[in-house]
């Protein structure tokens, strides 16, 4: 039986496992990228650095991590944040490109575009998470506990609404979230959005 537990910084090496594994719209990603770490420190790892107590993880009985769901409660000041101060500390690692062409490397030019204002959500959802969950977890419920666990702490913090972004080839995760009153907001091309009032 798998139970649900705020993050510890010893579940730091699990997240990067669990995102990679679920970065491809849901599916495995590992070897898509040249560093299969690239997809946790856009997606995962960041949050837990800045927001520590907004992350949640799931435990096996015998403590592996089988899933998590990290998040933000002001998503302008946290990509301020990933610009000035996450995101540069890697820029030898993975160097800017000035004309992606590759899934890496348009995936870089996202990485060094995140800043402020660049999401034209957060006036109504300023918050936004990230979830992922490996097909172990399916159908125990605990997808939906950690979203209810998020959104009572945001609502308890008095933020007025949440969002997320996701791979549109990523149907199972659509009806999820649909399933739990989220509805599609304005997105880019490419992405799609949803979102939900909390607190109301």
């Amino acid at each position: 039986m798998s139970s649900i537990r705020p993050y510890r910084p010893s579940d730091r090496a699990s997240l990067f496992e669990v995102c990679v594994r679920t970065a491809d719209a849901g599916e495995d990603a590992t070897g898509v990228f040249s560093d299969d770490e690239l997809w946790g420190l856009l997606f995962a790892v960041p949050y837990v650095e800045r927001h520590p107590d907004l992350a949640w993880v799931v435990e096996t009985d015998d403590e592996r991590v089988i899933g998590y769901i990290v998040a933000t409660d002001d998503t302008d000041a946290f990509e301020a944040w990933f610009r000035d101060e996450w995101w540069p500390q890697f820029a030898d690692r993975f160097p800017a490109v000035e004309e992606p062409e590759t899934r890496q490397e348009k995936m870089l030019a996202y990485a060094y575009g995140r800043r402020p204002g660049a999401q034209s959500n957060t006036a109504e959802y300023p918050a936004h998470l990230h979830i992922d969950l490996l097909p172990e977890t399916q159908g125990q419920g605990l997808g939906r506990e950690l979203m209810r666990t998020l959104f009572d702490e945001l609502t308890r913090r008095g933020v007025k609404g949440l969002h997320l972004g996701m791979d549109p080839a990523n149907t199972g995760a659509a009806a999820f979230y649909e399933r739990l009153g989220m509805t599609p907001l304005p997105s880019a091309p490419g992405g799609q959005s949803y979102g939900v009032t909390l607190g109301g």
